[in-house]
């Protein structure tokens, strides 16, 4: 069977995006408010505080981190690049407390991410959170219905979600592009070095270790966790699948039109360094799905040789997606029928959500937590089913784990007295 595409009905498809992108913008510039932002957890948000900044008719009128150093050195970033001057400050629950602040951008360890997103909806917040949306799978259940109960428009940075190459091509996947969809692959690579062995010693002045560990049971400061390689450890992280297969898996059960496994496997472990870290970091998983649908994921955090991103297998022909959005289309005999350059959608993402924000209305949302908490939820499976060392079955329905016991007490976790989310 021949491919069902040609170059004219992926341009055509191509034009219909833009001109979709276009009335979006015009909705959003017909709702001129200003919408004040406070940004928590200055890695990955020192480079969001900066590309909300630069949003039109957006203030950033908080920056926030544990860590005084880093959050004096944010907002000077952000006064500097022409996004105003923002009040550098330890605690994200001056945010909340603001009245005229109308979003979180919640960029803190992923053991934050859930927490302060239920906390921020019910401030009345809008909340922005980086993925993974939550440090396990009950905590993404909770992070839904708090957005529900109080009417708040939560957006997962999932940001190829917003890529207007990725989102043409798996519109024209689920129009028969290349027949029936039935496998996806996904594969990361990386060249992490090891982290040692870290040492108990004296938290630094300029850090709130006690604020940093928030809603996780306390343990003491170990010198080689913070600011980065807390990823690495269970109790805070959720490892590379958590931290970068998210990504990929959210891309191929959005493609094979999936929400929750029935069946899920895992190996590999930890190959390359005798060091303090516990996740792996060479590791595959698969999820079986009911109508006969697969996903694998592989990553390899030490060696960073290839990675093809995203391929998608139908009956009829292949799809390939880059890291960056590119877009590959082959024939049932590999070969290549359309190829088109592509992007990431990191700055579309923000204003998918500042129009949610400005309509209130979180249907408009490209990654809503609604839609990406079952994403989140296959990269939690499948650290349980490494962690536990055996297949997992699911109920399609809602992920949750069949007829074991001891692999469902990963479903929570345990917080620290006080920090327990409350919807």
């Amino acid at each position: 069977m021949p491919l069902a595409i040609n170059r004219r009905q992926f341009l055509d498809l191509a034009a219909l995006s833009a001109a979709a992108s276009l009335t979006a913008g015009a909705q959003e510039s017909s709702q001129p408010e200003r919408v004040v932002i406070g940004v928590m957890g200055l890695s990955r948000g020192r480079a969001l505080a900066q590309q909300f900044a630069q949003q039109p008719n957006v203030e950033i009128r908080y920056v926030c981190d544990v860590d005084s150093i880093r959050a004096a050195a944010c907002a000077a970033e952000v006064e500097k690049a022409g996004g105003g001057k923002p009040q550098a400050i330890g605690d994200f629950r001056r945010i909340l407390d603001d009245a005229e602040v109308h979003a979180l951008v919640c960029a803190a360890p992923n053991h934050w991410h859930a927490p302060a997103t239920i906390l921020a909806c019910s401030a009345g917040k809008h909340v922005y959170v980086e993925k993974p949306c939550s440090h396990n799978p009950n905590e993404c259940e909770l992070m839904a219905e708090a957005a529900r109960k109080h009417g708040r428009v939560v957006q997962v940075g999932t940001q190829r979600r917003s890529s207007q190459s990725i989102r043409k091509a798996i519109e024209l996947i689920h129009g028969g592009a290349i027949g029936r969809v039935y496998s996806s692959r996904a594969t990361y690579a990386s060249a992490r070095g090891s982290i040692g062995k870290g040492k108990p010693t004296e938290v630094p002045a300029t850090l709130d270790y006690d604020l940093w560990q928030g809603p996780a049971p306390r343990v003491p400061y170990i010198d080689n966790r913070i600011p980065y390689n807390w990823h690495w450890f269970w109790h805070w992280g959720n490892g590379e699948l958590g931290n970068n297969g998210v990504h990929y898996l959210d891309i191929c059960r959005w493609g094979l039109q999936v929400s929750f496994p029935i069946r899920v496997t895992s190996s590999g472990g930890r190959y390359c360094f005798d060091d303090d870290q516990e996740t792996p970091d060479t590791h595959a998983i698969a999820l079986e799905f009911e109508g006969e649908k697969m996903i694998t994921w592989q990553g390899h955090s030490c060696n960073q040789y290839g990675s093809d991103f995203v391929n998608f297998y139908g009956e009829t022909g292949t799809l390939t997606i880059s890291d960056g959005g590119d877009i590959t289309f082959y024939d049932a005999s590999n070969k290549v029928v359309q190829s088109e350059k592509g992007d990431r959608g990191d700055v579309e993402h923000i204003a998918n959500f500042l129009a949610a924000v400005r309509g209130n209305d979180p249907t408009l949302l490209h990654s809503g937590i609604e839609d990406a908490h079952p994403g989140t939820t296959l990269c939690h499976l499948g650290n349980i089913a490494q962690r536990t060392g055996r297949a997992l079955r699911c109920d399609p329905a809602n992920g949750h784990i069949l007829d074991d016991a001891e692999a469902m007490t990963y479903w929570a976790r345990q917080y620290e007295p006080g920090w327990e989310p409350k919807v």
